[in-house]
This record gives structure tokens, C-alpha cells and sequence, in this order.
């Protein structure tokens, strides 16, 4: 009876954004060939028809992918619709193969060869290369929502230099600089300049249109009584650069409020119940489920604990058995779970309201116990890590706890009846 390695002929992918590299390996490690093919999908099927003469009789084929989410993606989906095999390899693990063979050169070929001892030696460990494409379009609107962030806040960080060369008290009469009014405000009066001959009935009236009746004089003569003469050459360009920054992060507060109307509506499509969760927003819940993906591939809470990087790593050698914090696994689902962590166990609000009692008590707990508050926050993470798993495997809403006045701990307790 053959072994059950030796049922297949591994090929490791290397792939590009314009051409694959495959390389095909026996059982025992011999090289039978290598193939580069473009990266298109009429180009996949002549691949394949080439790869069946590279096999060894009597096998299979297996394919290992270096990539199967990004330029490997559509070789990936062709696979499975074909029938044949194939398995995700991670980049880390061609990585040290090509590090533990000693190899100084780096090409596509050496990597596609990694990738198939990879393939080859951890044959049970590696996950399924089967793309799933609702998953997919999900994750494709977080990372496209994330990269509007992060431009609207570099905008924002770019429009508060220039309005401290403008405007070097603009934080005492408008802390948010993002704000509908505060927006308005700059766009029409990039400068101190702008505002000359502009009385002080004028600006209250603009000020009460923009902010729907909440400002008014009191803040028009904030403005007027702080300005100072900051005009200086080219000042008609600079005003301009001032305009089109506000006129792009205006746009991108719209392109956000538009894609996260659009994440919302294919949430539910989902059947996905994470929002139920006081801490839980739409945006929160598609992050988190673009990261995790299809909840079948983690058999149980703990497998997607490991997944996360918050499971402990054991160091155990003899008598000694220590557990650190696991630094690998996926470091944003991990700061998920952190910032999930976070909420639910810190007082909000001007009342100091806790919207997790049960959470707040558990982590306090932790913290009675010795524990620092790094360490109380992940055993909170990882009860948390167990509700969404059975949240998302059995598809059940959380009931949340009513919302609590912050409990007074012994230390506040005794400190307040002091003299």
C-alpha cells in the first residue's frame, strides 16, 4: 500500500502579477521540471495540459500556492473549478525553506521549488487553497474603506499644518477640524486675509447656518478677537492648497459614508450577527469577518485563538514551563479583539457608563488577581474570542447586559470617604 505522498506530483507556484513560475517535484524531492505561464486565465488551460506530461505515473497533481488571494487568486479559482488540488502555502513557510536549504539566490523558479518542498513536508498541515468569493469582495471593501482613512488622514494631518501658519489659535475655536462647520468655515475663510471687511453680523450668520442654529455670535467673536496678521507672500496659493485639501477630505467623508452604506447592506447578507454586541459596529463586524473568513475552517474557539495570535505560546523545557504572548498569527484581527477588549471594559461617556458589566467585572477580576492590566485585557479577549466563534458558527445574537453606572472598586470606595 503506497504512502500517501507518494499518491501525488507536488507543484509549487510562484505567482506574479503578469506570469506564474510552477515547479514540479516527486515524492522524493526530485526536481521534474519547471513551467512559466502567463498570469491569465486562457493561458491556465494549455498550463495544465503541459503540467500532466511533468507528472509521475500513477499520481496526482498538487498544487501549492505561494498566493491565493491576490495575484495567485484567479489560478486558485480555476483549480477548484477543475477538480484538482491544491493548497495554500504561506510565505513565511518558502521563506525558511529557502533559508534551511542554504540557497543565496532568490528567483521564481527557487521560490516555486520552496514552495513545493513546502508542500511536500507539511502535506496535513496546510490549508485548502479554495477562494471564496463573497469573502472575498468583503475584504476588498475593508481594505478599500481603510485606504480612504488612512488619505483622509494624512489630508488632516497636512490641513492642520497649514492652518497653524494661518490661523496659530484655530484650536481654541475649533477643536474638530473635520467637523461640518469647522469645514465650512476654512473653505470659505482659508486666512485671516479672507476675513477682512467680513463684520461680525456676517460671520454669526454664517456660522448659524452652518451649524444648524449651534453657533452663533459667541463663537463668531472667538474668531474675530484671535485673529493676527499671518499673510505672507504668495498667500493667494496658499489659501488655494487650503480649499483643495477640504474640498478632498469632504469628498472622502462622503466616499466612506457611501461605502459603509454598501458594507452594511452586504453584511447582512451574511446572515452575520456581530453587530448584536454592544462595541460591535458594521464597520468593526466586516473587519473582523474579512478576517476570519468562513468560521468552518477553525474547528473550534481555540484553533481561531491561535489563528488570532492571542492563545499563549509554551516555551517547556525539563521542569521549566512558561507561556509568553503569541506575537505572530493575524496581527489585525488580533487588534480587533483588543480594541473590542478595550470598550467593553472602559467606563464611557460623561457618566462614566459601563455597557459590559459582565466584561468589566471579569477584567477587574484579573486584575485582583495579580495579573496585569496587559495581560487581564487577554483573558478578556480571548472570552471574546469564544462568543464570536459561537456567534458565528451557530449564528446566535448576543444579549447584551444593561448599562450600568461604573461600579465603585474598594480603593475609589475608601478614598471617597476620606476627610
Amino acid at each position: 500500500m503506497k504512502h500517501q505522498k507518494m499518491l501525488y506530483t507536488y507543484v509549487g507556484v510562484d505567482s506574479h502579477k503578469d506570469t506564474h513560475t510552477a515547479v514540479f517535484m516527486d515524492c522524493f524531492f526530485e526536481k521534474l521540471g519547471v513551467i512559466a505561464f502567463a498570469n491569465r486565465p486562457s493561458a491556465f488551460g494549455p498550463f495544465l495540459a503541459k503540467a500532466e506530461k511533468l507528472k509521475t505515473e500513477g499520481t496526482e497533481l498538487l498544487f501549492g500556492l505561494e498566493d491565493a488571494s491576490s495575484f495567485g487568486r484567479a489560478l486558485a479559482v480555476f483549480l477548484a473549478e477543475s477538480g484538482i488540488k491544491a493548497k495554500h502555502v504561506n510565505s513565511v513557510l518558502v521563506a525558511r525553506e529557502r533559508k534551511n536549504q542554504s540557497i543565496t539566490q532568490k528567483t521564481d523558479s527557487v521560490d516555486a521549488e520552496c514552495a513545493a518542498r513546502a508542500l511536500l513536508q507539511r502535506l496535513g498541515e496546510l490549508p485548502d487553497a479554495v477562494p471564496q468569493d463573497r469573502f472575498h469582495v468583503l475584504r476588498t471593501l475593508v481594505v478599500h474603506r481603510n485606504q480612504i482613512v488612512r488619505g483622509n488622514t494624512r489630508l488632516k494631518m497636512q490641513l492642520h499644518t497649514m492652518l497653524s501658519q494661518h490661523y496659530p489659535g484655530y484650536r481654541e475655536f475649533f477643536v474638530v477640524i473635520d467637523g461640518k462647520t469647522s469645514l465650512a468655515f476654512f473653505a470659505k475663510y482659508p486666512s485671516p486675509k479672507t476675513l477682512k471687511g467680513v463684520t461680525r453680523d456676517e460671520l454669526t450668520a454664517f456660522l448659524l447656518e452652518e451649524s444648524s442654529g449651534r453657533l452663533g455670535e459667541a463663537k463668531a467673536d472667538l474668531i474675530l478677537g484671535s485673529l493676527e496678521d499671518t499673510e505672507v507672500e504668495y498667500q493667494e496659493i496658499r489659501d488655494m492648497t487650503v480649499r483643495s485639501a477640504i474640498r478632498q477630505i469632504g469628498f472622502n467623508m462622503e466616499e466612506l459614508k457611501r461605502m459603509e452604506d454598501t458594507m452594511a447592506g452586504y453584511l447582512d447578507s451574511f446572515g452575520c450577527t456581530l453587530t448584536s454586541m454592544a462595541g460591535i459596529d458594521v464597520v468593526s463586524a466586516c473587519q473582523m469577518l474579512s478576517c476570519i473568513g468562513d468560521v468552518k475552517r477553525f474547528p473550534s474557539p481555540g484553533k481561531l485563538a491561535r489563528y488570532s495570535g492571542i492563545a499563549p505560546v509554551t516555551y517547556a523545557s525539563g521542569k521549566k514551563d512558561m507561556q509568553f504572548s503569541n506575537q505572530r498569527g493575524n496581527r489585525e484581527l488580533n487588534s480587533l479583539f483588543y480594541g473590542l477588549a478595550v470598550r467593553l471594559t472602559s467606563p464611557v461617556g460623561p457618566n462614566n457608563k459601563v455597557i459590559n458589566v459582565f466584561f468589566y467585572e471579569y477584567y477587574h477580576r484579573k486584575l485582583a488577581e495579580g495579573k496585569t492590566k496587559r495581560q487581564a485585557l487577554k483573558c478578556v479577549e480571548r472570552r471574546l474570542v469564544n462568543i464570536v466563534w459561537t456567534m458565528l458558527t451557530n449564528g446566535e445574537e448576543y444579549v447584551n447586559p444593561p448599562v450600568l453606572d461604573k461600579p465603585a472598586r474598594p480603593a475609589e470606595a475608601s478614598a471617597g470617604t476620606e476627610d
